[in-house]
């Protein structure tokens, strides 16, 4: 991008209509650059306490590995791969008596400064690119229903309310290496909206719907929104749901009284 932008962006975080809370969700400024970001949102599994600290597990590496990234020499594809990897080593390494073997799910994106962007995902939970209101790109799931779609036994609209649309094929955290997928955006434009979602928030929209909030609401009205409205068409039976919402946009006109800064912390 030839001309200046601010990143703007929102974390959303709802315990659902569930008993605990298992997801996890952050977003990440660079401490050192300005215009690096990294958004996360990891959805667990395993007993009562499993999911939570998988969940959380992932978002302890992602701390740790983010300090020591440097934006300028490192690779941004190799972080968001080393953060996967080791965050899913600790998770099966993770003992925890009497209950289920803890999981997570993994959707993150990285923004470099200058604009390029890359992301990973591993499991249900979802990675979105709009441009403006129109999708871009989204991951596909690794899950049974998925599947079935790509074999041409379901269609995506179908899959949404298959009942076994939970069984996950891979995530962090089991005893086979999970599937990672990535993936490289060029060059964000002003007007792009990034989103990382577990299926308790994606479930409950088309990506119509979301680029439609995503485009025409700030990145904080957009994640109270989305979350107001996914509650609402659960019913009273949604499950935790969390989103990272990041929105490259154009600088403020600056005022007479103070300039506009060309970064602002979400």
């Amino acid at each position: 991008m030839e001309q200046g932008y601010r990143i703007s962006g929102s974390v959303g975080l709802h315990k659902g209509d569930r008993e605990h809370q298992q997801d996890q969700a952050t977003l990440l400024v660079h401490p050192r650059i300005a215009g690096c970001v990294l958004g996360v949102v990891a959805d667990g599994m395993g007993g009562r306490t499993g999911g939570r600290k998988a969940s959380d597990q992932v978002l302890l590496t992602t701390r740790q590995l983010f300090e020591r990234y440097v934006p300028e020499t490192d690779d941004p594809a190799a972080l968001l791969r080393q953060i996967a990897e080791e965050a899913h080593m600790v998770i099966r390494l993770t003992a925890i008596s009497s209950e289920q073997e803890p999981h997570s799910t993994l959707a993150a994106f990285l923004v470099q400064p200058g604009g390029e962007c890359h992301w990973l995902h591993a499991g249900d939970s979802r990675l979105y690119h709009f441009r403006g209101n129109a999708l871009q790109l989204r991951t596909l799931d690794h899950s049974y229903v998925q599947s079935l779609v790509d074999q041409g036994k379901l269609t995506p609209e179908e899959a949404v309310t298959h009942p076994k649309s939970n069984i996950i094929m891979g995530c962090l955290g089991t005893k086979e290496t999970p599937k990672l997928e990535t993936h490289r955006i060029t060059q964000l434009e002003i007007g792009d909206s990034l989103l990382a979602c577990t299926d308790g928030l994606w479930h409950y929209f088309t990506p119509e719907e979301l680029g439609s909030a995503l485009h025409s609401l700030s990145p904080r009205k957009a994640s109270e929104y989305l979350v107001a409205k996914a509650r609402s068409r659960a019913m009273g039976s949604g499950d935790n749901l969390s989103m990272v919402i990041v929105k490259i946009e154009p600088l403020a006109k600056p005022s007479k009284k103070s300039a506009s800064r060309p970064f602002r912390k979400p």
